[in-house]
């Protein structure tokens, strides 16, 4: 952040166009505390900052966070949101509130999504600012959820979503095929030298980005963004 700070005081465009702060392993209090410091920096900085209110489950970069009640944020969470941070006036954020979301990979049903907590919270909190849909909303741990919850989701104002898992597996499992009917040729063993056509990365490697291509499509369908852009 100081980086693109010093960007922007030169006269140009940040390094990054946004920055990611999860406080979730810190009481709401503590994480909007700093949440208000780091909102303070991106608008000077001209980039939007994200937050996440609330605890995904899963694990995700060495974090674990059970699967419990804490993973759907409440009123009082999307009430203090707006409390310290504003609704724009101080800098763009994007609010990652909870609704059941994990990260990872689970079986069917052993999630239990809850996309209306999301609509319950931007009504409440509107009707208490007097202005439709307060908050810009990002769905965390999307990965295995169903085109139901996804439009749900977007329907009550979610403007980006989280699909790591899938386009992890997505780009590996055709990397897995390759390896397993081409075992000969991508091993050197008992004395042979393999095959270079079969080890070499542009052989799985088109496959694999390919397919994650493939996935990244179906997520823009799914959101309503696919054939749409920005400008």
């Amino acid at each position: 952040m100081d980086a693109s700070a010093a960007e922007v005081k030169a006269g140009r465009d940040p390094i990054f166009q946004s920055h990611m702060w999860d406080g979730s392993a810190e009481t709401v209090p503590e994480n909007l505390r700093i949440a208000e410091q780091l909102l303070e920096r991106t608008a000077f900085n001209k980039q939007i900052l994200e937050i996440e209110v609330g605890v995904v489950g899963g694990e995700e970069d060495g974090y674990a966070a059970e699967i419990d009640d804490k993973l759907y944020s409440t009123v009082e969470d999307g009430l203090a949101t707006v409390k310290a941070l504003g609704t724009g006036e101080n800098g763009r954020y994007i609010t990652a509130l909870t609704f059941g979301n994990v990260h990872g990979v689970y079986k069917p049903g052993g999630v239990e999504l809850r996309p209306g907590l999301l609509k319950e919270i931007q009504d409440a909190v509107g009707a208490e600012l007097g202005q439709d849909r307060p908050f810009d909303l990002v769905f965390h741990g999307g990965s295995g959820s169903s085109e139901q919850d996804i439009s749900d989701a977007v329907s009550y104002g979610v403007i980006k979503m989280n699909v790591d898992t899938d386009t992890q597996y997505a780009f590996s499992r055709p990397v897995a095929t390759h390896m397993f009917e081409n075992y000969d040729g991508v091993l050197k063993i008992d004395g042979n030298v393999g095959d270079k056509s079969k080890y070499d990365p542009r052989a799985w490697g088109k496959a694999a980005e390919a397919n994650m291509a493939a996935r990244v499509v179906e997520a823009c369908q799914n959101l309503g963004s696919a054939g749409k852009s920005l400008k």
